[in-house]
Protein backbone atom coordinates (compact mmCIF):
# COMPACT_ATOMS: atom_id res chain seq x y z
CA UNK A 1 0.00 0.00 0.00
CA UNK A 2 2.77 2.43 0.93
CA UNK A 3 4.62 1.54 -2.26
CA UNK A 4 1.48 2.20 -4.37
CA UNK A 5 0.93 5.55 -2.65
CA UNK A 6 4.56 6.56 -3.24
CA UNK A 7 4.29 5.56 -6.90
CA UNK A 8 1.13 7.63 -7.37
CA UNK A 9 2.75 10.63 -5.69
CA UNK A 10 5.77 10.39 -7.98
CA UNK A 11 3.48 10.18 -11.04
CA UNK A 12 1.47 13.24 -9.95
CA UNK A 13 4.66 15.22 -9.37
CA UNK A 14 6.00 14.19 -12.79
CA UNK A 15 2.80 15.35 -14.50
CA UNK A 16 2.86 18.66 -12.64
CA UNK A 17 6.52 19.21 -13.52
CA UNK A 18 5.68 18.56 -17.18
CA UNK A 19 2.83 21.07 -17.10
CA UNK A 20 5.03 23.74 -15.56
CA UNK A 21 7.77 23.09 -18.12
CA UNK A 22 5.30 23.37 -21.01
CA UNK A 23 3.64 26.57 -19.81
CA UNK A 24 5.03 29.66 -21.59
CA UNK A 25 6.06 32.62 -19.44
CA UNK A 26 3.41 35.25 -18.84
CA UNK A 27 3.21 37.73 -21.69
CA UNK A 28 4.95 35.49 -24.21
CA UNK A 29 3.33 34.37 -27.44
CA UNK A 30 4.89 31.25 -28.90
CA UNK A 31 2.17 30.50 -31.43
CA UNK A 32 3.09 30.06 -35.07
CA UNK A 33 2.00 32.84 -37.41
CA UNK A 34 -1.51 32.10 -38.61
CA UNK A 35 -0.23 32.01 -42.20
CA UNK A 36 2.22 29.17 -41.46
CA UNK A 37 1.35 26.17 -43.59
CA UNK A 38 -1.10 28.03 -45.83
CA UNK A 39 -0.70 27.35 -49.54
CA UNK A 40 0.54 30.36 -51.54
CA UNK A 41 -2.79 30.46 -53.37
CA UNK A 42 -4.55 31.11 -50.03
CA UNK A 43 -2.25 34.09 -49.38
CA UNK A 44 -3.11 35.40 -52.87
CA UNK A 45 -6.84 35.00 -52.21
CA UNK A 46 -6.55 36.70 -48.82
CA UNK A 47 -4.77 39.64 -50.46
CA UNK A 48 -7.55 39.88 -53.07
CA UNK A 49 -10.22 39.87 -50.36
CA UNK A 50 -8.45 42.64 -48.45
CA UNK A 51 -8.13 44.70 -51.67
CA UNK A 52 -11.77 44.16 -52.56
CA UNK A 53 -11.12 42.11 -55.73
CA UNK A 54 -11.37 41.57 -58.60
CA UNK A 55 -12.18 37.92 -57.97
CA UNK A 56 -11.58 35.19 -60.54
CA UNK A 57 -14.59 33.00 -59.69
CA UNK A 58 -18.23 33.95 -60.22
CA UNK A 59 -19.27 32.65 -56.78
CA UNK A 60 -16.56 34.55 -54.88
CA UNK A 61 -18.10 36.92 -52.37
CA UNK A 62 -21.39 35.03 -52.07
CA UNK A 63 -22.96 34.46 -48.68
CA UNK A 64 -21.59 31.57 -46.65
CA UNK A 65 -24.44 30.20 -44.53
CA UNK A 66 -22.38 28.36 -41.87
CA UNK A 67 -24.72 25.35 -42.08
CA UNK A 68 -22.03 23.18 -40.50
CA UNK A 69 -22.03 25.55 -37.50
CA UNK A 70 -18.27 25.31 -37.16
CA UNK A 71 -17.80 29.09 -37.16
CA UNK A 72 -19.16 31.43 -34.48
CA UNK A 73 -22.88 32.12 -34.90
CA UNK A 74 -23.49 35.43 -36.68
CA UNK A 75 -26.44 37.03 -38.50
CA UNK A 76 -27.22 35.85 -42.04
CA UNK A 77 -24.96 37.57 -44.56
CA UNK A 78 -22.08 38.13 -42.12
CA UNK A 79 -19.88 35.49 -43.75
CA UNK A 80 -18.74 35.51 -47.40
CA UNK A 81 -16.84 32.72 -49.17
CA UNK A 82 -13.96 32.96 -51.62
CA UNK A 83 -12.30 30.24 -53.69
CA UNK A 84 -8.65 29.40 -53.12
CA UNK A 85 -7.30 28.23 -56.48
CA UNK A 86 -6.15 24.61 -56.53
CA UNK A 87 -3.45 24.00 -59.15
CA UNK A 88 -4.39 21.17 -61.50
CA UNK A 89 -8.07 21.20 -60.50
CA UNK A 90 -10.61 21.50 -63.30
CA UNK A 91 -13.20 23.02 -60.97
CA UNK A 92 -13.12 25.30 -57.92
CA UNK A 93 -11.72 22.56 -55.72
CA UNK A 94 -12.28 22.26 -51.97
CA UNK A 95 -10.20 25.14 -50.63
CA UNK A 96 -11.92 28.33 -49.47
CA UNK A 97 -11.45 31.40 -47.34
CA UNK A 98 -14.52 32.53 -45.44
CA UNK A 99 -14.46 36.18 -44.39
CA UNK A 100 -16.71 37.72 -41.77
CA UNK A 101 -17.86 41.31 -41.55
CA UNK A 102 -18.24 44.20 -43.96
CA UNK A 103 -15.48 45.17 -44.44
CA UNK A 104 -14.04 41.76 -43.56
CA UNK A 105 -12.61 41.64 -40.03
CA UNK A 106 -12.14 37.90 -39.47
CA UNK A 107 -10.89 35.20 -41.85
CA UNK A 108 -11.07 31.40 -41.83
CA UNK A 109 -9.34 28.92 -44.15
CA UNK A 110 -10.70 25.48 -45.06
CA UNK A 111 -8.81 22.95 -47.17
CA UNK A 112 -11.58 20.34 -47.00
CA UNK A 113 -14.70 22.15 -48.23
CA UNK A 114 -16.05 23.29 -44.85
CA UNK A 115 -15.33 20.12 -42.82
CA UNK A 116 -12.81 22.08 -40.73
CA UNK A 117 -11.58 25.65 -40.41
CA UNK A 118 -8.62 27.51 -39.00
CA UNK A 119 -8.69 31.21 -38.26
CA UNK A 120 -6.10 33.25 -40.13
CA UNK A 121 -4.90 36.79 -39.52
CA UNK A 122 -5.26 39.54 -42.13
CA UNK A 123 -2.17 40.35 -44.13
CA UNK A 124 -0.19 43.38 -42.93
Amino acid sequence: MLRTLAFRLVMVLAVLAGLVACTPPAGSDNRQPSHAGLPPEAIETLALIQRGGPFPYRKDGTTFHNRERLLPAKPRGYYREYTVRTPGSRDRGARRIVAGGDPPEVFYYTADHYSSFRQIEPLP
